[in-house]
């Protein structure tokens, strides 16, 4: 899975200017658009940009014509990733300013990528004015065949006009087809698609200098390494407003993909995560406020989309959504109650787990809920050990599933509350200095039976503590194998005392040093691989740091001084074959198996049917089958039937979680084999 940055606007064409060659056949300059020049206080960036990423980056950097090409690679993927916008005439013209952006860096102007994004812009323009024409009459979904080839990334760039406005008019008849579906006649379509065309042609012309600017140095500190960015003023203070821990809002993450707003998180207690109807990946394609009609958000801009959501606690928002994990066309209507976020009160709980079945049934387990590594974390979770071991539970799952990391002293003090002393991560810097971080207090807050829960969005500081865990043999890692971040990253802003532009330059974010587990192995790239891992749709090779451009490579240094807990090989064998008699029984794993196979079967799919039957049937399918599960979960509660989706689903379905029942069952099994505790061995 590619992770592309795609620029805050759409992106646009352009001719290029004086020094370049000019593109063959290109249009005449539209007037209607804005004429795009760097500003003074954009020298001035790149110039302390490119010098802070030269002396001060982990990854030696050279600015010469191999990086010049990589930063011109990527940003044509940035301006056209599907390939639908400019010419392969266009792009062969370009190849002149391929060994320029290391100069234009040096010097602080970046005409050349300004050039480019205009071109950008009037292709852009050119493509919605024809996506508009097509609207002129309705559309045929019965033409057999049709299909929609949505994925281009590596596809060539059409060659001719009768190229461009066939990819043009699959994707204006998708658009068509998913309103059809969703119950839309002709003219609510031509409709809703005329506003939406219009208002991205709107949106060029709100384009402004800074959006050029952003998107050429994320090229540039992009094609550096994948963590390494260059935040505009805007985002600037966006990103010191997340630091500070309060804002208001729904509490969710958003980042463009394509056309769409997607939900890249969710902030845990708070109101889109409270609502449990919105999951990483669903796209936002509507936005209303309480009482006012639906305004269609496809296409528009990250942070106008930002601004119609966000609002004053206790106010109400309304959000079409469509469902990630599907392809529904259908979008489901959620609405939330604004509030304010408090990101330190994510805070980490517990509760205890007692198996209704089985026989563990009454037997108590300790979950602990770590949503993120915030600060003073280790003291709520040093609260939570007291109150569950006042409740005499047998063991305790650390539960860190989606939790991205945070602070790194955090993860080393929460991995001290499990073992007596030792070091818990090694640390690299860019000039190969390693310097260990350990606990030292000599105190253990909990010394019972342990297991941690991950999956593939566990990552960085999450990846420490998991890590230092499976190294010491003090606790079983199950799940899925983690993201795989393996490096540090530090903000600073590019503004000076003395300076005369006023916050204006912006900030950098940029790698400075690399983990290493206490083993020796990094966690870039592999993450950490569970002792027993749960079946996934995903690979680990193709999610993850691993698949992010220019990631760090893995590397080992040398192993840090540690003394084991124990020799579990043995017993998780053993509990691995339990698990897999366990699973190859459960109706909840073979949900799962099932919905493997279907990614599978349709993961290399690049295509979508423009049939309205074939949709239609694919849509029923996906229904039925989805009715047939929760009817088989609601008769194994001892609970009715429903006759159709369109009922209210009852609360308690919201409440299964047969990953974290499954843990349970393995931790149950754990605490019989005696390898759990310190001093046990």
């Amino acid at each position: 899975m590619k992770h592309s940055i795609r620029p805050l606007v759409a992106g646009v064409f352009l001719a290029l200017s004086s020094g370049a060659a000019a593109v063959n056949d290109s249009p005449a300059a539209d007037k209607t658009l804005p004429e795009l020049e760097q500003e003074s206080q954009h020298a001035v960036s790149a110039k302390r940009v490119t010098s802070l990423f030269t002396r001060a980056h982990y990854k030696e950097i050279e600015l010469n014509d191999s990086l010049s090409g990589q930063m011109f690679e990527r940003y044509l993927d940035m301006l056209d990733g599907n390939r639908n916008l400019f010419f392969a005439s266009d792009i062969k013209q370009a190849q002149s300013l391929r060994y320029k952006f290391d100069e234009a860096l040096k010097s602080g102007n970046l005409s050349i990528a300004y050039d480019l994004y205009e071109l950008n812009m009037q292709r852009r323009k050119e493509r919605y004015e024809y996506a508009l024409s097509l609207l002129e009459s309705p559309f045929d979904f019965t033409v057999a065949d049709d299909k929609f080839h949505y994925d281009r990334e590596e596809a060539d760039w059409p060659k001719t006009q009768a190229e461009m406005d066939e990819l043009w008019r699959q994707r204006v008849k998708y658009d068509a087809l998913n309103l059809k579906l969703a119950g839309k006649e002709w003219e609510g379509i031509k409709e809703v698609l005329t506003k939406r065309y219009e208002r991205a042609i709107r949106r060029l012309n709100q384009t402004n200098s800074e959006d050029v600017f952003q998107t050429a140095m994320n090229a540039f500190a992009r094609s550096i390494e994948a963590h390494t960015s260059y935040l505009s003023p805007r985002n600037a203070e966006r990103f010191q407003m997340e630091m500070n821990l309060e804002f208001e809002g729904i509490g969710a993450v958003l980042q463009v993909e394509e056309d769409f707003t997607v939900i890249r998180s969710v902030v845990p207690g708070g109101p889109a995560d409270k609502s449990g109807k919105i999951k990483p990946e669903d796209k936002i394609v509507g936005v209303a406020q309480e009482g006012e009609e639906f305004v269609d958000v496809v296409g528009w801009r990250l942070d106008e989309v930002v601004d119609l959501i966000k609002g004053p606690k206790g106010s109400v928002v309304r959000l079409q959504v469509l469902k990630g994990s599907t392809e529904s066309t259908t979008p489901d209507v959620v609405r939330l109650t604004r509030d304010k976020i408090k990101l330190e009160d994510r805070a980490a709980k517990s509760e205890v787990y007692t198996p209704k079945t089985g026989p563990n049934a009454d037997k108590k387990l300790g979950v602990i809920t770590i949503p993120s590594f915030y600060n003073n974390l280790h003291e709520d979770v040093a609260a939570e050990l007291e109150s569950l071991n006042e409740q005499d539970v047998e063991a305790i799952i650390v539960d860190l599933r989606g939790n991205g990391g945070g602070s790194l002293s955090e993860a080393t003090l929460l991995t001290g509350l499990f073992i007596e002393q030792g070091p818990v991560v090694q640390i690299r810097d860019g000039a190969g200095r390693i310097r260990e971080e350990a606990d030292r207090d000599g105190k253990v807050a909990y010394s019972g039976p342990l297991t941690v829960l991950v999956d593939r969005y566990s990552a960085s500081a999450s990846e420490i503590f998991a890590a230092a865990m499976q190294d010491y043999e003090r606790a079983l890692i199950i799940g899925e194998q983690t993201f795989g971040k393996g490096t540090v990253q530090q903000h600073r802003g590019l503004g000076r005392i003395y300076d005369l532009y006023d916050n204006k330059l912006g900030s950098v974010q940029f790698t400075i040093a690399k983990f290493y587990r206490i083993d020796g192995g990094s966690t870039q790239h592999k993450g950490v691989v569970p002792d027993i891992r749960f079946p996934s749709p995903i690979e680990p090779e193709e999610w993850g740091e691993s698949q992010e451009d220019n990631a760090l490579p893995w590397d080992r240094i040398q192993r840090a001084s540690y003394t084991t807990y124990g020799d579990a090989d043995a017993a998780v064998e053993q509990l691995r074959q339990a698990h897999q008699q366990r699973i190859d029984e459960d109706p909840e794993f073979q949900y799962i198996e099932q919905d493997i196979q279907r990614y599978l079967d349709e993961k290399d799919k690049k295509y979508v049917s423009l049939v309205e039957a074939e949709r239609r049937a694919d849509k029923k399918e996906r229904e039925e089958q989805r009715l047939t599960r929760v009817n088989e979960r609601l008769k194994r509660m001892g609970k009715e039937p429903l006759a159709s989706l369109d009922e209210d689903l009852p609360e308690v379905l919201d409440e299964l979680d047969p990953l974290l029942d499954e843990a349970a069952a393995i931790t149950f099994d754990m605490i019989n084999t005696g390898h759990y505790a310190i001093n046990q061995s």
